[in-house]
């Protein structure tokens, strides 16, 4: 495995190396000691698979409040999507700033998102099926999200007319979630 920092604080591409022969591949997927001897394992506690079948589906960004944040571990097995974490860390160097990284069934890649960054992403392809780990079950009283085309993110996303969840048309702004919170505390 290759690890490599993102643009956010605390956010990694972890790019995997499977060994391929005419039968197929093996591949890590994880491994406790890389990821202690690069400071970012976590004791996983629940593991979700989305599956989405359709192009320009957008789910996100979602947030889980602390103490039930979630640092997420992402892999997609099927199709592609376009990742993409916002952080609401409060005292973070990266408040408030967003990055995204292409995850397909053939690049071979992670994203490892900590606490305190929201997370979404839009599918690229009509079927695509997405695996996350999560550091802290889902607490439906904690969660929230930023809407998808916040103006100020000035995201660039694959698609003006995303189909989304009816929770997900109506989060909040990132003015909103800082006026009303100021910031995530993790």
């Amino acid at each position: 495995m290759i690890i490599k920092q993102g643009r956010l604080d605390g956010v990694f591409e972890i790019i995997l190396e499977p060994r391929i022969d005419s039968r197929g591949f093996f591949m890590r997927t994880y491994d406790v000691e890389f990821f202690k001897k690069n400071g970012i394992h976590k004791k996983w506690v629940q593991e979700n698979h989305s599956r989405s079948e359709r192009k320009h589906i957008i789910r996100g960004f979602h947030f889980q409040f602390p103490p039930f944040a979630e640092a997420k571990l992402v892999r997609t097995i099927k199709g592609s999507v376009l990742d993409v974490f916002l952080d609401l860390r409060k005292y973070s160097s990266t408040f408030g700033e967003w990055d995204s990284l292409e995850l397909t069934e053939n690049n071979n890649k992670l994203v490892f998102i900590p606490q305190g960054v929201a997370h979404a992403f839009c599918t690229l392809t009509d079927i695509s099926e997405v695996l996350y780990k999560v550091d802290s079950c889902y607490a439906p009283e904690a969660e929230d999200g930023i809407v998808w085309n916040d103006e100020s993110l000035k995201i660039k996303w694959p698609t003006s007319k995303p189909i989304l969840s009816e929770k997900d048309i109506s989060l909040m702004t990132l003015e909103t979630f800082i006026k009303e919170y100021q910031g995530l505390e993790v």
